[in-house]
């Protein structure tokens, strides 16, 4: 159980960090910061989206 917890709130992150991406007000500093995601998986996201 708590595996599946862990994969949702990953998911959970992910899906914040996307949302701030689109939104296009905040820097891929301030995404990785708020998300808890490295500066390096923000950018890896937003390569991804911009695909």
């Amino acid at each position: 159980m708590c595996k599946i917890m862990e994969d949702m709130r990953i998911e959970s992150l992910k899906e914040g960090a996307l949302r701030m991406l689109a939104a296009g007000k905040y820097a891929l500093e301030e995404i990785a910061s708020i998300s808890g995601r490295s500066l390096d998986e923000v950018k890896k996201l937003k390569a991804e989206r911009t695909v």
